[in-house]
C-alpha cells in the first residue's frame, strides 16, 4: 500500500531564527534530566529520561555511536513528549564490562525490551534515527502491541538488497571523497582507534549527509566529543562489524516482506539531501507499511532533528493528534 507522502517546506532563514531561539531553552530542559542505569546480563545501559508528555523511547544509529549526537537538539521535543535515550549495549557509557561477542541482534533487540520494562511503560513510541530505525521497525514486527507509534527518521535500508544498492550509489556520490576515506582508514591510527583520525573519517563521512555547513559543523562537534578513548572506539566498531554480519550483510535479510502486516501507526521522515538514497531505505518502508504517514523534508539531510526542527516537530505534533490509539489517553 502506497504511502501518503507529505512534502515539507521550510525557508532556511526562519529554520535557522527558530532554531536559535529553540537552542537557548535546551540548557533547561537538559538540566531536568533524570540518568539511571539499567542491568542487561554482565552490564547495564545508560538512560537519560526527560520531558513529559507521550513516551519516545529514542534509538541512536551507527551501529557505533552512541545518543549524544542527539543532544541538545533532540531535546527541544521534550517539552511535548517524554523522550527516553540510552546507549547501546557496548557503545558511549553503555560500554562498561561489555565484550563485543555480548552483542547481536537479538541482544539489541532484548535490551530494548528492557528499557521498556525499566520504565514501566505498557506501551510507548520508538524513535529510529538511521541504524536505529532498523531496531525499532525488528522490535515494532516482534512486539507491535508494546508500540503505539514508530518513528522511522532517516532510516538505513531494512534488506542486505537495498543496503547493496545502497552501497553502489554512495560510491557514485562520494566520487573523489571515496579516496581520501580509504587513505584514512588505511592509517594506522585510524586501525588503532585514534580519535583525531576516526573524527576525521567522520568528517569526510558525513560532508555529503547536511545541507547547510552550520549543521555539519555542529554534528562534527558533537561526534568529536564522543570519540573519547581508543578502547572504546575499537569496541564499538566490532560490535558494529557484529550487527551488521546479523543485518545488512546476511544473505535474505530483508525486513520489507513482514512490514505489510504491521499496523502500528508509522511515521518515516528523510531529507531531500540525505545521502542514504529514499528508494533504498525510506520510500521502500514507506511504501510497505499499510498507511505509513512518509514525509520528506526538501532542505534537510541525514539528521532532520538538527538541519530541520520545526518541521520534524510539526510532523510529529500532527502524527501523534492523528494517530492516536482508539480508547487511549497515553
Amino acid at each position: 500500500m502506497k504511502a501518503a507522502i507529505v512534502l515539507s517546506t521550510l525557508a532556511a532563514a526562519l529554520a535557522a531564527a527558530m532554531h536559535a531561539v529553540s537552542s537557548g531553552a535546551s540548557g533547561a530542559e537538559q538540566s531536568a534530566a533524570r540518568e539511571t542505569r539499567i542491568p542487561v546480563g554482565n552490564a547495564t545501559l545508560y538512560a537519560r529520561d526527560v520531558g513529559e508528555g507521550p513516551p519516545v523511547i529514542v534509538l541512536h544509529g551507527g551501529p557505533d555511536f552512541d545518543h549524544s549526537y542527539f543532544l541538545p537538539d533532540m531535546d527541544r521535543l521534550s517539552d511535548g513528549y517524554r523522550l527516553i535515550y540510552y546507549d547501546q549495549r557496548g557503545r558511549g557509557k553503555s560500554a562498561d564490562g561489555v565484550q563485543p561477542e555480548d552483542v547481536t541482534l537479538e541482544s539489541e533487540l532484548a535490551d530494548l525490551e528492557k528499557v521498556r520494562r525499566h520504565f514501566q511503560l505498557g506501551t510507548a513510541a520508538v524513535l529510529g534515527h538511521s541504524w536505529g530505525g532498523v531496531l525499532a521497525l525488528e522490535y515494532a514486527i516482534r512486539h507491535p502491541d508494546r508500540v503505539s507509534h514508530a518513528i522511522i527518521m532517516n532510516p538505513a535500508p531494512v534488506s542486505a538488497a537495498d543496503y547493496l544498492r545502497f552501497r553502489k550509489q554512495r560510491v557514485e556520490m562520494l566520487g573523489g571523497d571515496l579516496d581520501r576515506l580509504k587513505a584514512v582508514s588505511a592509517t594506522a591510527a585510524y586501525k588503532e582507534g585514534e580519535p583525531e583520525a576516526v573524527y576525521a573519517y567522520y568528517r569526510i563521512h558525513f560532508k555529503s549527509g547536511l545541507k547547510q555547513p552550520e549543521h555539519y559543523e555542529r554534528l562534527m562537534t558533537a561526534l568529536r566529543a564522543s570519540f573519547v578513548s581508543k578502547a572504546g572506539i575499537l569496541k564499538a566498531r566490532r560490535i558494529e562489524d557484529r550487527l551488521m554480519n546479523d543485518t545488512w550483510l546476511s544473505t535474505g535479510y530483508d525486513l520489507l516482506p513482514k512490514l505489510s502486516s504491521l499496523r502500528v501507526p508509522t511515521l518515516v521522515i528523510y531529507g531531500e539531501h540525505d545521502f542514504i538514497p529514499a528508494d533504498t531505505a525510506a520510500a521502500r518502508i514507506g511504501e510497505a507499511i499499510p498507511n505509513a504517514r512518509l514525509a520528506a523534508f526538501k532542505d534537510c539531510g541525514h539528521f532532520a532533528f538538527l538541519e530541520c526542527p520545526d518541521a520534524v516537530r510539526k510532523e510529529l505534533d500532527d502524527f501523534f493528534g492523528s494517530a492516536k490509539p482508539p480508547g487511549r489517553l497515553w
